[in-house]
């Protein structure tokens, strides 16, 4: 079980990792500030689990999940009890009040492991049905009086403008759907289409480079696209990252 410990607090940091350890866990990474961790988490594969404070340095830890999609389940540590709802809200195990008391911080490590035992890998039920799930491999889109069917393909992009959605294709053309992208990546074979973020989904075979850009996020560049820059928001890089590899 990999496990990360975000406190500003260091000598309290190190108390909680004694603790965690003194149970036989280990803690991985103990990261100090909003900032440091988002950075974190964007670059690394993410903890089983998280202890959490809610007060950091820099602002409240809430914040972290603006920037980042958490998927760790978290504990929280914090000395006020103001917060509770919230966090409950989030991916929360447990709420644990400073100073953390060892019987309770072992509960709640005993209630992470007996919530992952009665888990069901959702994940692989996902591939077993995409498996076998027939995907989209056409589009029609009327253009004056007449239907045009459009290969998938053909497809470069699909993006949305000014509430529509477009195909965009390796000719350079760009036509109007009937679908959003939402509906869209339940339609395309995601192993070949993948939502770099809100407004555009780019095909793995239409991608000629790609180059660090700000803010820890990646450019793409396509083969016949260009009309606007395809950048991959910070909460999709590591997920962007896997999909190139598998």
């Amino acid at each position: 079980m990999k496990i990360i410990i975000i406190e500003d607090e260091k000598p309290a940091a190190r108390l909680l990792q004694r603790r965690i350890e003194k149970l036989g866990y280990n803690v991985d990474v103990m990261l100090h500030s909003v900032e440091d961790s988002i950075h974190w988490l964007i670059n690394h594969p993410q903890p089983d689990l998280i202890f959490l404070d809610i007060q950091l340095s820099d602002g409240l830890s809430f914040q972290i999940f603006n920037e980042v999609e958490v998927t760790s389940s978290i504990i929280f540590t914090t000395a006020y009890d103001e917060y509770a709802l919230k966090a409950f809200k989030l991916n929360s195990i447990d709420y644990l009040l400073k100073p953390v008391d060892e019987e309770e911080l072992e509960n709640a490590i005993s209630k992470y492991e007996k919530q992952q035992k009665i888990n069901v890998d959702f994940s692989q039920i996902k591939q077993l049905f995409d498996h076998n799930k027939s995907f989209k491999e056409r589009f029609t889109t009327k253009i004056g009086n007449s239907i045009k069917m459009i290969s998938v393909t053909d497809i470069e992009l699909f993006y949305s403008e000014n509430k529509a959605t477009y195909a965009h294709t390796k000719e350079g053309r760009n036509y109007v759907l009937d679908y959003t992208l939402d509906k869209l990546e339940e339609l395309i074979d995601p192993k070949q289409f993948f939502r770099i973020n809100r407004g555009q989904m780019i095909k793995l075979e239409a991608i000629r480079d790609i180059s660090v850009y700000s803010n820890s996020r990646l450019k793409i560049f396509l083969n016949h696209y260009s009309e606007q820059e395809c950048v991959v928001s910070r909460e999709k890089v590591n997920d962007f990252r896997n999909w190139l590899e598998n």
